[in-house]
């Protein structure tokens, strides 16, 4: 590949970008007047990220002109650690894997970092929020190019790292840094898995592969060669464990049950942030993963039908979750979920292209959703709750348009993006049969249950677009005052001194009746305010991604573009079984399965708008007139309370009875105190026989002359009487 050296420019600049903004982005801001300097600090750090999507579609293009079998180059910039038999050098990897994850974070991260550059532009700390969504970029860039387990697992927690510190941006508040705590925490979960399936991987290879002449026992052109998948093959056990133990990892990044709980506290950091998050880099993680590894997962049943099965139940459970939400971003956090469940049920399917192709649509539709709320909280004064919405299309008709595209996308309506690759993951449940065990299709199962999500999808994203931009009644203009906690980054003091708790559910009741109390006992907004539509560096990212939205998905799958492209001769000593197609026999054989998906959709889409056209119902207005059902979706079935009371109360209570009330002190202090007693004691003894009188020496040394030549004697004896 003659543009191959082009990668580290790829692989670089996001990094020299960082560094650009770590160093001197404050001096920038501040040499001229601040909108003027923030504006050449934005624009520096969308050049760092959109100059590697233009070089990524230089090396694509090189790419997809070699011949199916050659798409794969490996450029090596030094070794750098060799310990004795084992050699890891920094080395990338450009594939159509790779090169697809390049173009989709390049190209998604600068239309967000563009759009984060108004919609931060009041922030006072603006250069460090670039600073960190660059680093962001460099260590995605780094997971996904990397062409070793070594480098991997330096993007995988650099992600995790920078999610921590986006996250938790607005750290004064108590909240937010709670929020990005946990986020560090429940994915160091998910990294215990991938560490251990690393070493085993490691293991394996070193001892049952024949001598690997340089030691590259963790690249992956060495664990996926004929030899290494045979050593995999004959170890079917190991595998299996392999398998699972990566799909932990990938459960943790891309939050799937039961390690989801992190991902929608994420929605504290700044909108860019949720978007960059949820669409383009970190969630998408385990998939890159399992589709990297889709060799090995394809060997082990057991492990394919585990993947499909917590897929399937992690897009119905979030998909549930979703309705009792209030929260925008609340709403799209469990929409992200839920369609991550999505992308593993095809991969637990086998058919992990069609993962990857909602991996590219999702991206599209879902940047825009995420950056679409962005501008409806701008232009709403960063209020997040739905209820205080309604008919903001007279006021922000760009948005709207746009995020009306986004809606029909995830929905499934047919010819938009979301519906091809939702089509090719229920096809590959029903027609693969990868995950089969012992006679029962798991798959099949699963795809029962994306069905129904599919429904349930449509109908609650419909209840946020009919609350947002339709239902007639403006209900912002009676907005209390105490309503207006929502807010991401109006002011600084908004961080030290907010109002209610930020991760509570609901309003409280006072807060509700508060907003039917007579006015004189709240305080509106000015009489003249407004919802206004945003600039031009916002919109326009917006504009963009609707297009994709509408015609990505068409394009990838016309030709089956994109599955010929990730998948050409399909993964070596499996092709048979990794090749998805329509179901041939039973009730979803030829057309049913579209016709019913496509019934599902619109169903949900209707039910949507018979109940939410004319705003939010009343009963839902209050928590004591809600549906139960509507009620505990809204707080998770009780799981995250569960879980968090779990964690730090169960956790403490047994770090404190277990490990510092019985292990640390009785048992640790009780052994070394007693081993001070037992000197003690001894000591004790022996300093009788220090009388200081020479006799009693002489006495001792006499006693124990005797004593010898006495054992000495019976020695002999001994020895003699047996000669």
């Amino acid at each position: 590949m003659g543009n191959a050296s082009l990668i580290w420019g790829v692989l670089f600049l996001p990094l020299i970008g960082f560094l650009v903004q770590a160093c001197f982005g404050g001096s920038i801001v501040k040499s001229g007047n601040d909108s003027a300097g923030k504006r050449v600090s934005g624009i520096l750090a969308v050049l760092f990220i959109a100059v590697p999507f233009i070089l990524g579609l230089i090396i694509t293009k090189d790419l997809a002109s070699l011949p199916a079998d050659a798409r794969f180059h490996v450029v090596t910039l030094f070794d750098w650690i060799k310990i004795q038999s084992l050699t890891i050098p920094f080395e990338v990897r450009i594939d159509t894997l790779s090169m697809t994850m390049v173009l989709i974070v390049t190209g998604l991260g600068s239309l967000i970092h563009l759009f984060a550059t108004g919609y931060m532009a009041e922030e006072k700390e603006y250069t460090r929020f670039f600073t960190y969504l660059n680093l962001f970029i460099a260590f995605m860039l780094m997971l996904v190019l990397g062409n070793n387990l070594a480098l991997l697992f330096i993007g995988w927690e650099g992600v995790g790292l920078c999610s921590y510190l986006l996250i938790g941006f607005w750290y004064k508040d108590l909240n937010n840094a709670r929020a990005a705590n946990k986020a560090f925490i429940v994915n160091r979960i998910g990294d215990w898995g991938l560490t251990l399936g690393m070493f085993a991987i490691a293991t394996l290879l070193m001892t049952q592969l024949q001598v690997v002449p340089d030691g590259r026992f963790l690249s992956y052109d060495v664990i996926f060669s004929p030899a290494s998948l045979a050593v995999f093959q004959a170890n079917p056990g190991a595998t299996t464990a392999i398998a699972l133990l990566l799909f932990v990892g990938a459960m943790g990044k891309s939050a799937q049950f039961p390690l989801y709980i992190w991902l929608p506290d994420a929605m504290a950091g700044p909108t860019p942030v949720s978007a960059l998050i949820h669409a383009a880099t970190m969630v998408t993680s385990g998939i890159v993963l399992l589709n990297r590894f889709a060799s090995i997962f394809a060997m082990s049943p057991i492990a394919s039908a585990v993947v499909a099965c917590i897929g399937g139940f992690t897009a119905l459970f979030a998909a549930l979750i979703a309705f009792g939400q209030r929260d925008i971003k609340k709403v799209l956090a469990y929409s992200t979920v839920s369609q991550l469940g999505y992308m593993f049920l095809a991969c637990g399917s086998g058919a992990y292209w069609a993962g990857m192709f909602h991996v590219t649509t999702h991206a599209f539709f879902k940047a825009l959703l995420f950056l679409g709320s962005g501008a409806v909280i701008h232009a709403m004064n960063h209020e997040q709750d739905m209820r205080w919405y309604g008919n903001l299309r007279k006021y922000i008709p760009i948005t709207t348009v746009c995020m009306i595209v986004a809606w029909l996308a995830i929905s499934g309506v047919p010819g938009l993006s979301g519906f091809f690759s939702k089509e090719a993951i229920l096809g590959a449940a029903f027609g693969n049969e990868l995950a089969v065990v012992n006679g029962f299709h798991y798959g099949a199962l699963a795809g029962w249950v994306a069905l129904a999500v599919a429904g349930l999808t449509a109908a609650y994203m419909t209840r946020m677009t009919m609350l947002t931009f339709f239902g007639g009644k403006e209900q912002w203009r009676d907005i209390p005052v105490e309503a207006e906690h929502h807010h991401e980054h109006a002011h600084e003091h908004a961080h030290e001194d907010h109002g209610p708790d930020t991760h509570e559910f609901f309003y409280t009741d006072a807060e509700l009746a508060e907003r039917a109390a007579p006015e004189e006992h709240h305080h509106h907004l000015d009489a003249d305010y407004t919802p206004h539509e945003v600039s031009p560096s916002m919109w326009v990212p917006l504009a963009i991604l609707a297009v994709l939205s509408a015609v990505g998905g068409f394009v990838l799958h016309n030709g089956h573009l994109l599955q010929h492209w990730l998948f050409p001769n399909g993964v070596p000593l499996l092709d048979a079984k990794l090749v998805p197609g329509e179901p041939e026999h039973g009730i979803m054989a030829g057309h049913n399965l579209m016709y019913a998906s496509i019934a599902m959709a619109v169903g949900g889409m209707l039910l949507g708008y018979i109940v939410y056209r004319k705003g939010m119902p009343q009963r839902e207005k209050n928590t004591e007139t809600m549906l139960p059902a509507q009620v505990a979706a809204g707080n998770q079935f009780g799981y995250d309370n569960m879980m968090v009371d779990a964690a730090v109360d169960g956790g403490g209570s047994i770090a404190d009875k277990f490990f510092f009330k019985f292990f640390d002190a009785k048992l640790i202090d009780g052994i070394v105190n007693g081993v001070g007693v037992f000197a003690r004691g001894a000591g004790g003894l022996l300093k009788n026989i220090q009388t200081g009188y020479v006799r009693s020496y002489a006495l001792m040394m006499l006693i124990g002359v005797v004593v010898i030549v006495a054992y000495v004697t019976s020695v002999l004896v001994h020895v003699g009487g047996v000669k």
